[in-house]
Parts: C-alpha cells; structure tokens; sequence
C-alpha cells in the first residue's frame, strides 16, 4: 500500500502514546516468552522513522529491542495507511505470525551474514512476538569517525567496501532466496511506491503541514515536484535490469561501528539485503553522508576534507571500469543518491509532530530548503544529459554549499 495513501477509516488515527506502549507491552511479553523469569528493564527508546527501537536490560545484559507494525514505517502507521488504531491492533498478531514478516527477514538477514563472515553483523539473541533481539555493538560509528576525523575519509569507506567484497560477488547473490530479500528498504521501490501516480502527488501536496513553516513549505513542495518528475523521467533507463548482486541495501554511517577503532573492521547493523546494482550500497552511503554534512554542518576544513574523500572514494570505484561502465556505474550513484536523499527527507518531513525524531532528523527538516535546493540542481543536470562526471563535479560543489 503507498505511504501517501489518505486515512478513509472511521476510527480515531494512532496515536503516537499508545503506539509506543503498545510496542513496549510487546517487547516485555517476547522478553518472557524468550527468558522466562528474567528481569526485564527497558532503559531507553532509540528516536526512529521506522520502528520502534528500545534499549533494555534482560538479566543483566544489554540488548536492543526492535518491534515493527506491519513491516511499515511509524510514519505510515500513525498517519493512518494502515487504517485506524483498531484495525492496526487487530491486524498486528496476524502479521507477526507470517514467514515473510519484516524482522523474520532481518533476522534472517543477520544470521545469513554471519554465516558468510564478511561483513561482520551485530550478534541475533532472539525473535519471539515479532520484535528481534540484538547485541549492542560498542564503539565509535562511521558518522562519528567522519566528523572526527574527516580526513579519513577515503580510507574509511575503503575499509567497509572491503568487507562488502564477498557480498558484491555475483554469485553470492545465490545465498538469498527472493523472498528473503527486504524490498521495503530498497532506495528504488520505496520512491515508485511514495511518489506513483496520483496518491504521489497528494503525498507531496500534504508534506511539512506540522514541521515547516508556510514559506518554507512552498518552496520545498515546489522544488520536490520538480525534482521527483525528473527522477521518475530516468529511473527505468539508468535502473534497468542489469548484472545483479547482493547489496547491503541500508548502508549509512549510523549503522556501521568500528568496534576495534577505525583501524579494524566495521560490524554492520540493520542490513537490508537485496538483489540490485552494484552502485546501491556506494550511492546510499553518499547520500547519508551528505545528510551528515547538511545536519551536522561541520567546518569548512572538515567538509572539504569529506567531499575530497567521496570523490577519491568514487574514482577508486570507478578505476577498474571501462569508460563507458563507469558513466554509467557513475550515472546510477547519482540517481539513487537523489532517489534516497528524497525518500528520507520527505518521510521525515510528513512525521507528526509528535513523533521523536532521529538525532539528525530535526536538523535536516530545518534545513529542506537547502536540501531541496540541492536536489534540484542535480537533477537538473543530470536530466539536461550533461555527462555523469561533470554532474558529479556539479553534485560536490552543491555537497559543499549545502553543508555550509
């Protein structure tokens, strides 16, 4: 079901308290169901757009907690797509009972990587009621060694790209079945399904009535407009079927720690393994990282420092290629990139006002215009069929100037 669909039920929306204490009810009741008679403290609840993520103590050890409503995004439930709180409640034991549930999959997922090796993931403790239990992995993000340390940069992304080596293997992408893939969180599938047809177009007209102000909103809206109807224009010839390989698919900085220091290999979370390009996984660390720059606005040093490092980063991708594969390895990152910086920002721009958001998240919704702006100029480009390496060329220069 699209995410801009309206809410048609006569029942009351969901409400962002009972949500929550729902989730929780659920988290304690898997806690029993998985540790019987062990004590049970949930500490504290991880801001997110998507699920419900809570830290707790079950005897002692420190786990995560991550409950999902109907495999949809908190966003989507509470503003109705999936029908009223009653239909919600009434539908959720049915959906955690399903093979094909969401966190199924994601535990899935993790075990098959940790089965593979490489890359490492953060250890499954359990999955009872439909909300999975994970290790907290110690240790400094990705996102956290970039502002840290931007002149890292290259070498960091090298890093995690090499333990993604054995993933990107064509013939790994054997070891998912397909319906253990996680499409929810594919970059591509999540723009047709947010921004097709009719409901897109609600969708759009609709965002930031409780984040942004009148002035801003306009604006925002009217740069999304046109930047979606150029990204619906490119997506089918740049995406076409191709060589497919197994992505991580939900690459950010956020989700990879360096436990060992930034010397030592990453351990992954929140994988959303599918079978797609092999530019997936590299254009939606660039997109996320660019998001870091814009919310995180570092300084003129450090942001320079990072776009040297996505560019060195870039061509060393590239290095290997032929001319013409690069254009168009190159073509697909910068497509995705704006496909992805699109789907968050306005996810995060369509949140109730109620609802916490991710750290970064409030920044970025104060900053729309920008973003916007900067997708615009992309896009612009790249649909007026300037050549990839000088759209890339044009896409640092906004990375800058949006950071700035």
């Amino acid at each position: 079901m699209s995410t801009a669909a309206a809410h048609t039920s006569p029942g009351p929306l969901p409400d962002v308290a009972e949500v929550f204490a729902f989730a929780q009810n659920e988290i304690r009741s898997a806690v029993a169901e998985l540790w019987p008679g062990a004590h049970v403290e949930l500490s504290s609840h991880i801001p997110s757009i998507t699920g419900y993520v809570h830290r707790i103590r079950v005897g002692g050890r420190e786990l995560y907690a991550k409950h999902s409503f109907l495999g949809m995004s908190l966003v989507s439930i509470l503003r109705g797509v999936a029908g009223d709180w009653g239909e919600v409640q009434r539908a959720q034991p049915l959906y955690i009972r399903r093979p094909d549930a969401l966190l199924e999959r994601e535990a899935a997922q993790l075990r098959l990587l940790a089965d593979l090796g490489r890359p490492r993931v953060c250890e499954v403790a359990g999955l009872a009621r439909g909300v999975l239990f994970t290790a907290p992995v110690p240790g400094p993000t990705l996102a956290a060694l970039l502002l840290r340390d931007p002149a890292s940069t290259s070498e960091l992304f090298e890093r995690v790209f090499a333990d993604l080596l054995r993933l990107h293997r064509s013939r790994t992408v054997q070891r998912l079945a397909p319906a253990g893939a996680i499409s929810e969180r594919s970059v591509a599938a999540t723009f047709q399904r947010k921004f097709n047809g009719i409901s897109g177009q609600t969708y759009l007209s609709r965002l930031g009535a409780e984040r942004c102000a009148e002035a801003d909103r306009a604006e925002v809206t009217a740069l999304l407009r046109a930047v979606v109807a150029r990204l619906h224009r490119m997506r089918p010839t740049a995406l076409a079927p191709g060589q497919a390989v197994l992505t991580y698919g939900d690459l950010k900085p956020e989700h990879l720690v360096f436990p060992d220091g930034p010397e030592g290999r990453p351990v992954l979370i929140d994988p959303g393994l599918l079978g797609a390009r092999a530019s997936v996984d590299a254009a939606k660390l660039t997109s996320r990282t660019v998001l870091l720059l814009a919310s995180a606005r570092p300084a003129a040093e450090a942001v320079e420092q990072i776009v040297e490092g996505l560019e060195a980063f870039a061509e060393q991708r590239m290095r290997p290629m032929a001319p013409k594969a690069a254009r168009s390895w190159l073509r697909e990152l910068l497509i995705v990139w704006l496909m992805d910086t699109v789907n968050i920002l306005t996810t995060f721009l369509s949140a109730p006002s109620t609802l916490p958001l991710p750290p970064r998240g409030r920044p970025l919704v104060e900053r729309a215009v920008a973003v916007c702006t900067l997708a615009d100029r992309i896009s612009t480009a790249l649909g007026g069929g300037m050549d990839a390496h000088r759209v890339w060329d044009t896409a640092l220069g906004e990375t800058k100037a949006v950071a700035g």
